[in-house]
C-alpha cells in the first residue's frame, strides 16, 4: 500500500493525515498546537509541524506529501534566510489604512481586474505596505516575502537560516501554488503572472519570480525581493530532504525518497479534498468563515465582497471570508459558562428568529463586509426576551447569517449554486447543522467529520507522485432537513446595516 500525507498548518494547529494513496482512506494522523495571536514567528510552525509528524507516528512508508497552510500570512526573510519578524497573519486589521491607501492609489475596479480582489486588511500586499511605512529597518533588510506554506515547503526542502539547515538559504528555491500566489494581492490569476508594478508601489522596491531570474542564495539583482515560483496543480517543487525525516533509515538502509507536492492555499486544499464541482458552494467554519466555489472562470468584484482567487486544481475560486465564524460560538459558549453541546440544546430550545434577539458578531472586526473598526452588537434584547436560549440561538444565526451574506454575493456574480457543503469543527455541533438549513435556501449536505484540508493536500501529494489527480470518494455524515426560514436573515440584516453606519 502507496502512503501519502498531507498538511494542514492553520491559524490554530499543524493536523497531519497519512493517507492510502489509492483509495484515499485514512491510516493515521497527529496534530499539535499554535499559539494565539495575529502575529506568529514561523518557528513555531516548524516544531508544530514536526510534533505532529511524530503523533502521526513519523513518515516511514510515506511516498509523497504536500502542505496546505493559512493564506495571506507574510513571511519575510533575510539573505541569509533568517525571519525578520513574527509573521502577520489574515486576522491582523493593523494594516487596514494601508489596504484603503493602496485602493485609493490603484482604483478597486482597476485593483479587481490585475488580482482578482481589492485590497482588505486580511491581504498579503497591505502587510507589505504596512512593514514599508512602520517597520523601515525590516523592510530595508528584506530579501523574500513568502507566505506560511510556501515557507514549510522550503524548509522541508532542506533549505533555511545559515547554520540550521543542511543546504542553507537559497532564496531562488522558494516556490508556491496559484491558490495561495492569488491571495496575496500582487499576482493575476487570469494571466497567471505577478503584477510586480503592484508588488513595487506597496513595497517601494522591486521583485523577481524565484527560479526565473534568479541569483542564488545571495538573492535577486540589485534591491529587488524574491517572490516565490508560482507551480502548476499536480507539479512538485523536489523532495523531502533526508535530513528532515528523523526515521528515514530502516534497516540500516535510507527510505525511498518523499516527494513534496506543490502546496495550497486552505480553502483551495479543502475544495481539493472535498472534490467539489460546479455547482457546489463551500462554506467553512474555522477561526474564519468562508464561502467559496469552483468557477471556470476568473472573476474580479470591485466591491472587495468576494475575492477572485485561483484554486488548487487549474480552474479559480470566488471567495467571501468573515473573520468571525467558530470564535463567536465559543465567545458566547463563555458567557453563558455553557460547553458546546449545552449551547447546542439552548440554541435548539428557542424559536427561529431568537425572540427577536439579533447577534451582529463583529468580535474581531469584519472583512466581509470590510468594517476592520467594527464590533460585535446584540439587539432586541428585552426583559421578555433576554434568554439564555436566545442568546445561545442568536450567537448561531448570526455567525451563519455572515456567511450567508457571502452566498448571496456569490449568486450576484451570476455564480450556480445547487447545494452548500457545510465543513469545519463547528459544524458537528447539532444546532448549527439545523438552523444552516433555515439560514440558507440551499440543500445542505454535512460532509463525514475529517481534515478537508490537509486531505486535499493529501491529493495534491498523490497528484504529484501518480502524475493524475486522484478521485477519491467523500462520505456524508447528515443532511439536514430543508427548513428555511426568510425571516432569520431579515432581522439580521436590519441589524447588520444599523452596525455598517455606526463603524463607517
Amino acid at each position: 500500500m502507496s502512503l501519502v500525507a498531507g498538511v494542514d498548518s492553520s491559524t490554530q494547529s499543524c493536523k497531519v493525515v497519512v493517507l492510502d494513496a489509492g483509495t484515499g482512506a485514512l491510516v493515521r494522523e497527529g496534530r499539535a498546537g499554535h499559539p494565539d495571536g495575529t502575529e506568529v514567528h514561523p518557528d513555531h510552525w516548524w516544531r508544530a509541524l514536526s510534533e505532529a509528524f511524530d503523533d502521526a507516528g513519523g513518515l516511514s512508508g510515506v511516498s509523497a506529501l504536500s502542505v496546505g497552510g493559512q493564506q495571506h500570512g507574510m513571511v519575510l526573510l533575510d539573505r541569509d534566510g533568517n525571519v525578520l519578524r513574527p509573521a502577520l497573519l489574515w486576522n491582523d486589521t493593523r494594516s487596514a489604512e494601508s489596504a484603503a491607501a493602496l485602493t485609493d492609489e490603484v482604483g478597486a475596479e482597476d485593483y479587481a481586474k490585475r488580482t482578482g480582489l481589492v485590497p482588505v486588511a486580511s491581504f498579503t500586499v497591505t502587510k507589505v505596505r504596512w512593514v514599508r511605512d512602520h517597520e523601515p529597518d525590516v523592510a530595508a533588510r528584506v530579501a523574500a516575502v513568502a507566505l506560511p506554506h510556501d515557507w514549510l515547503t522550503w524548509r522541508l526542502r532542506g533549505y533555511g537560516p545559515v547554520g540550521a539547515s543542511p543546504l542553507g538559504p537559497d532564496l531562488g528555491q522558494l516556490t508556491t501554488d496559484r491558490s495561495d500566489a492569488s491571495g496575496t494581492g500582487y499576482w493575476n490569476p487570469a494571466t497567471a503572472t505577478y503584477d510586480l508594478e503592484l508588488f513595487r508601489l506597496a513595497f517601494g522596491r522591486g521583485a523577481v519570480e524565484a527560479g526565473t531570474d534568479a541569483l542564488g542564495a545571495a538573492g535577486p539583482a540589485g534591491d529587488a525581493v524574491f517572490l516565490p515560483r508560482v507551480l502548476a496543480p499536480g507539479a512538485s517543487p523536489g523532495d523531502v530532504h533526508p535530513s528532515m525525516v528523523r526515521d528515514a533509515a530502516v534497516a540500516g538502509q535510507q527510505a525511498q525518497p518523499i516527494r513534496l507536492g506543490a502546496g495550497a492555499g486552505d480553502n483551495a486544499a479543502a475544495a481539493l479534498g472535498l472534490g467539489a464541482r460546479g455547482g457546489d458552494v463551500v462554506v467553512s467554519v474555522g477561526t474564519s468563515g468562508t464561502v467559496f466555489a469552483v468557477s471556470d472562470e476568473p472573476i474580479g468584484d470591485p466591491s472587495g465582497t468576494v475575492a477572485g482567487f485561483a484554486d488548487a486544481s487549474g480552474l479559480f475560486l470566488p471567495i467571501a471570508v468573515t473573520l468571525n465564524a467558530a470564535r463567536v460560538l465559543t465567545s458566547v459558549a463563555g458567557l453563558l459558562g455553557v460547553d458546546f453541546d449545552e449551547l447546542s440544546r439552548l440554541a435548539l430550545e428557542a424559536e427561529p428568529g431568537a425572540g427577536g434577539v439579533v447577534l451582529v458578531p463583529y468580535f474581531e472586526g469584519e472583512r466581509t463586509p470590510n468594517l476592520p473598526h467594527a464590533t460585535a452588537s446584540f439587539s432586541g434584547l428585552s426583559i421578555a426576551s433576554t434568554t439564555r436560549s436566545n442568546v445561545a440561538r442568536a450567537a448561531v444565526e448570526g455567525m451563519l447569517c455572515g456567511l450567508a451574506g457571502g452566498l448571496d454575493a456569490l449568486r450576484g456574480l451570476g455564480h450556480p449554486a445547487e447545494r452548500l457543503l457545510l465543513i469545519g469543527g463547528a459544524v458537528q455541533n447539532p444546532a448549527v447543522q439545523r438552523i444552516a438549513a433555515q439560514v440558507f435556501d440551499l440543500p445542505v449536505l454535512v460532509p463525514s467529520p475529517g481534515e478537508y484540508v490537509a486531505r486535499g493536500a493529501a491529493v495534491q501529494a498523490a497528484w504529484a507522485l501518480m502524475g493524475e489527480r486522484p478521485a477519491w470518494n467523500v462520505a456524508l455524515d447528515s443532511t439536514p432537513e430543508p427548513d428555511f426560514r426568510p425571516a432569520i436573515a431579515e432581522q439580521y440584516r436590519a441589524e447588520q446595516r444599523k452596525v455598517a453606519q455606526a463603524a463607517g
